[in-house]
């Protein structure tokens, strides 16, 4: 178990300074997942296609937060269904790790959505497509959007 919790910590930093310095909460929590665990599934695609999902999707804020789906897509990596095992069923493990990250995240963020968490971060939302309104919001969150970067490759390296 101390390989994995140092494992865990490494990848929650890589995660962090990934989202202070480029953004895009989705793709940090995979890269720094991609990058510290051995054996890691996520890949260079897995990557790419989670750039749209940033900002509750395509910025919209309606969404989860882009971290808490870079968590659920890693743990997916690994744990969920594959294509050709569509007729075996659910696959219901996969579907309780993720829902046991999602309680945990609203426990500690106080929501789930980029709204909900802009709104707890900074009092109010945002339009993340006007420049001034997303400058603002930057400005405003400080690290916490980090924050939850973190937090999510945390858990999640802790559930790989």
């Amino acid at each position: 178990m101390g390989d994995k919790c140092e494992i865990a910590e490494r990848a929650a930093s890589v995660a962090r300074g990934y989202e202070l310095d480029y953004g895009c909460c989705p793709q940090c929590v995979l890269a720094a997942v991609k990058e510290t665990v051995p054996g890691s599934r996520v890949t260079e695609e897995t990557i790419k296609a989670s750039h749209g999902l940033s900002g509750g999707g395509a910025l919209s804020g309606t969404g989860l937060c882009g971290s808490l789906v870079g968590g659920i897509l890693a743990l997916g990596t690994r744990r969920g269904r594959d294509r050709d095992k569509f007729e075996k069923g659910k696959f219901i493990g996969n579907f309780k790790r993720c829902n046991e990250l999602i309680g945990a995240f609203a426990e500690r963020f106080g929501g789930t959505t980029c709204r909900e968490l802009q709104e707890r971060f900074t009092g109010r939302t945002f339009d993340m497509w006007d420049e001034q309104e997303f400058a603002e919001f930057a400005r405003l969150r400080g690290e916490r959007c980090a924050e939850t970067a973190e937090f999510v490759t945390r858990l999640v390296v802790e559930r790989l």
